[in-house]
């Protein structure tokens, strides 16, 4: 067994026929309460019989499709405005009906990343009052279930559930929170396709066709072909039974002993998996999260993730390839350049004391921040609040907001300070640099105190803790260490305790370096 006959003929998506007399199936996500993007086609498929005619109607709007060989079957319907007030959606395969009721249009946001993007509502610093108001039926979430898979789906399990008190606390929380902001400013329904997996890395998401395009990518399913091919199932199966039946020995024995004699109760055995369809693996969880969505119109996607790539400054470096490797197949996927949001990493673990010191989840940060040279991209910087002993923040409510600002002043013209300040480049003034910044205007200290967190270096590449000043736009820096500078930093550090640059909405600063 290879790579390759699982992955790259499997990639375009073409595969196991219906079977030879089907029944009308739809993928899960297209069920009552769903929502529709508003003033793009409605576009709605599933399966049935071969040959067999499928109408397709919605509040007036109707159209007939005929399925393919395959029984895969494709219908459009006009775009049109949003609806805030539910309709039916109703597809008719000979004598099979299925109606699907309550279906709104508004703005449908894809929303996916690991952990704390999976994050949910009840887990927040303000739980119990955000749940308790989450009375928005105009604000639904698709939660789909978690399913790796060694080839592209057509389908995966989930369900969309309106926002209510009794339902919010399972909602991603950001967005959750991402919804209601634009809930609130456009007055029109949001529906959020939370599609999650904790602790996985950005390759997992982005498919094998791709992941084979980059040196960085090939390297790894390289790996993962090895692993394929040293896979056997039923040497699997007859070692999972033989440590099955020890297993039982040791626990029977365990349970013998007296309580205060027992010591550690044995380790209940694993069976080993095929590691094409094993979570965490390249390309697997595209394959069962990310695809069986490819072609629903949406208006963008929300990220939050990078956590699991932070580990060696050689992980943190390759993101800055393979994170915009992701972004860009996405939208190739669905022919569609939508807009794409992310989450900066959040501040966390010990702060440093050092200038210039290496830091995978500094350098991360900053290959997202440098990803922002793709089109229609946006990033919430989140350096100020996180926490030192916790990787999963739990302000998400502010996380969601900052997304928000992005997508209301990008996507909905509507007239905001959208992000923090974000370098733009510098110019080495005789001992001093000057560093300009877009998204600058009222550019302050948090605090009020003197400016922390920024650094230089010289020649040598030794780093100096920098004396900083504000000039209108601009921070200057400077360190009596370094009398010729070449590059400077600021909040270089996965914790970067005392950062303070803020502009007048007292929206934080990225991470950066000049030395790019």
């Amino acid at each position: 067994m290879t790579l390759h006959s699982f992955s790259l003929t499997a990639a375009i998506g073409i595969l196991a026929c219906a079977p030879a007399s089907a029944e009308l199936i739809l993928p899960h996500f297209f069920s009552d309460h769903m929502v529709f993007q508003r003033d793009k086609p409605l576009v709605i498929w599933g399966q049935t019989d071969p040959g067999k005619e499928v109408i397709v109607s919605f509040d007036g709007d109707a159209t007939t499709v005929t399925s393919n060989a395959n029984g895969d079957w494709k219908a459009t319907l006009k775009a049109r405005s949003a609806q805030s007030n539910g309709a039916d959606l109703k597809i008719t395969s000979g004598d099979d009906t299925r109606t699907l009721t309550d279906v709104l249009v508004g703005e449908v946001w894809f929303a996916s990343g690991q952990s704390n993007m999976a994050w949910t509502l009840s887990k927040t610093h303000q739980a119990e009052q955000d749940i308790a108001a989450a009375d928005h039926p105009g604000i639904r979430v698709f939660q789909a279930k978690r399913s790796p898979a060694a080839k592209p789906q057509k389908d995966i399990d989930g369900e969309w559930l309106v926002s209510a008190p009794e339902t919010a606390g399972s909602f991603t929380a950001v967005g959750y929170f991402f919804a209601l902001e634009l809930h609130k400013a456009l007055d029109v329904p949001v529906g959020i396709i939370s599609s999650s997996w904790g602790g996985k890395p950005v390759e997992t998401f982005t498919s094998r066709e791709a992941l084979a395009t980059l040196p960085e990518g090939k390297e790894q399913l390289a790996k993962l072909e090895g692993l394929v091919d040293r896979y056997d199932p039923e040497k699997a199966a007859k070692q999972y039974e033989t440590a099955q039946a020890a297993y039982q020995k040791k626990l029977a024995a365990w349970k013998a002993k007296s309580k205060d004699a027992r010591g550690q109760q044995p380790r209940r055995p694993t069976l080993a998996r095929d590691p094409a369809a094993t979570e965490g693996r390249p390309g697997v969880l595209y394959n069962g999260m990310i695809h069986p969505f490819v072609g629903y119109p949406m208006r963008g996607a929300i990220w939050y993730q990078g956590e699991a790539n932070a580990k060696t400054p050689e992980t943190a470096a390759a993101y800055g390839k393979l994170f915009p490797l992701m972004i860009n197949d996405w939208r190739k996927r669905w022919n569609d350049e939508f807009t794409f949001l992310w989450v900066q990493l959040a501040n966390f673990q010990k702060a440093t004391d050092q200038p210039g010191a290496v830091d995978p989840w500094a350098e991360l940060q900053n290959e997202q921040r440098k990803t922002l040279s793709l089109t229609k991209t946006g990033m919430a910087v989140a350096n100020d609040i996180g926490a030192a002993n916790d990787i999963h923040p739990r302000n998400k409510k502010e996380v969601g907001r900052r997304l928000a600002l992005w997508a209301l002043a990008k996507d909905y013209a509507r007239k905001t300070t959208f992000s923090g300040p974000l370098y733009s480049n510098s110019i080495v003034e005789g001992s001093e640099i000057r560093i300009n910044f877009d998204q600058a205007s009222g550019l302050k200290s948090r605090d009020g105190k003197p400016l922390k967190r920024f650094a230089i270096a010289g020649d040598d590449q030794v780093w100096h803790w920098a004396n900083a000043r504000i000039e209108e736009e601009s921070v200057i820096v400077s360190s009596s260490k370094v009398t010729k500078p070449v590059a400077a930093r600021y909040a270089w550090s996965s914790n970067p305790e005392g950062a303070n640059l803020v502009n007048g909405e007292d929206l934080p600063a990225s991470v950066f370096s000049t030395e790019e």
